[in-house]
């Protein structure tokens, strides 16, 4: 039996004041506590929150930092702080997924055309659900300038989704899937069920979980948001191979990065940005809700998933050393990233990473938020932040967190 947790604070210089970071943790995860502390001392962390998840007990509940709340006024990251969590988010939308196949409404081999025959246009008959999940449907940008509000408009989207020809034979190569999956995959579910992604979301997952997460947030919740504040590079650093693709017209990274509207540039930190519905991006959670989430990705939990599908979620469905999009390796499960370790012993890395261990799944955010479970160890654990960092993947602050996680098991043991 786990000790129960512990009161924790800790006052810290940021943004020019005093600030306390507080939460609880229990007897053996200092360490974790410590490491988000040393994030705001020497990472750079304005606003955060870290909750983790251990053999079915809490073992970390922290929060802390100066925010911009959605008023434009500075506050503190309280308890119940809210964040978009951008990509973190496609496992909920996956999980909707599971959950009708689960129930037999919906087959993960058989081609999206079955329940939307306007997809099969332009050689996509054969894309299946799961070249969906696993980003190998071929469908990672797409070619026709978008409108500014592109990704607040559903029906657009999947318009144009149904019209657009794959960039390359479906399930052939693996190619991340910045947004186009998310809506391919809430096209699926309101042809299925008859509801938004984001009711589904909300009548299937977040309420029977007592979850304060949502895909497209109500207005009354707009009062806890944290804005997002975003990554400035800084100047002179070394060109990636992302970076240079974008000066290369045509090329996925510039398709993707240059025509995708202003949502992520701008509408992000609006109302109206947060309310939509967005299966790949516009999650709306805090630690404590991604992690409990997570926690529920099991055989026994409460969403009743099947053995067999949870086993699945941490098994490469696809991998690759040269991702389409990201131009790095990348391992992906049906609707989860999965172990990433792009460190080399002899020279620079290969890519960004995500080290969670070997059978876990989970996902990154844009800028570093981060939520997983890793069934060897029975740890559920997640990272939301209002301050961008670097890279595709986790960034030092998160990667420190899940590394002191993990340690203060092994020491536990």
């Amino acid at each position: 039996m786990l000790d129960s947790t512990r009161l924790w604070a800790r006052d810290i210089p940021c943004a020019g004041q005093t600030v306390r970071l507080q939460g609880r943790i229990a007897p053996g995860f200092e360490a974790l506590a410590d490491t988000f502390a040393d994030n705001f001392l020497h990472r750079g962390e304005a606003a955060a929150s870290c909750h983790a998840i251990w053999k079915g007990a809490e073992v970390a509940h922290l929060w802390g930092g100066v925010i911009d709340g959605p008023d434009g006024t500075a506050g503190t990251w309280q308890d119940d702080t809210l964040s978009i969590i951008f990509s973190a988010t496609k496992p909920a939308t996956a999980a909707c997924i599971h959950l009708l196949a689960r129930d037999g409404r919906i087959d993960l081999d058989a081609p999206v055309a079955t329940w939307w025959p306007e997809f099969a246009q332009a050689g996509k008959d054969a894309i299946t659900v799961r070249m969906v999940l696993d980003h190998t449907a071929g469908l990672p940008a797409l070619r026709p300038m978008l409108k500014p509000d592109c990704l607040m408009d559903h029906a657009y989207m999947a318009d144009h989704l149904a019209a657009e020809a794959p960039f390359f034979d479906p399930g052939s190569r693996t190619a991340y899937h910045p947004v186009t999956g998310g809506f391919i995959l809430a096209e699926l579910v309101r042809r299925i069920e008859g509801k938004t992604l984001g009711q589904v979301f909300a009548d299937r997952v977040a309420g029977p979980l007592g979850l304060d997460f949502w895909i497209g947030l109500p207005p009354e919740q707009e009062t806890r948001v944290a804005l997002i504040r975003p990554f400035v590079p800084e100047k002179g650093g070394a060109p990636t191979p992302f970076g240079l693709a974008l000066r290369d017209k045509g090329s996925l990274p510039n398709l993707f990065f240059f025509n995708h509207g202003t949502w992520m540039a701008r509408d992000v930190n609006t109302g109206p940005g947060r309310a939509a519905e967005i299966g790949a991006a516009s999650g709306v959670t805090n630690a404590q809700g991604l992690a409990r989430f997570f926690d529920a990705l099991r055989p026994d939990g409460t969403l009743g998933l099947t053995t067999d599908a949870v086993e699945s979620f941490g098994q490469a469905t696809s991998a690759t050393h040269a991702d389409g999009m990201l131009l790095q390796p990348t391992r992906f499960g049906p609707g989860f990233m999965l172990h990433m370790d792009n460190r080399r012993a002899d020279g620079p890395p290969a890519g960004d990473s995500f080290r969670i261990g070997p059978r876990a799944f989970g996902h990154v955010g844009a800028g570093g938020s981060f939520g997983f479970r890793d069934p060897e160890t029975d740890l559920s654990m997640a990272y939301t932040m209002t301050r961008m960092g670097p890279g595709f993947l986790v960034n030092p602050r998160g990667q420190g967190l899940i590394d002191a996680a993990f340690r203060c098991i092994a020491a536990s043991a």
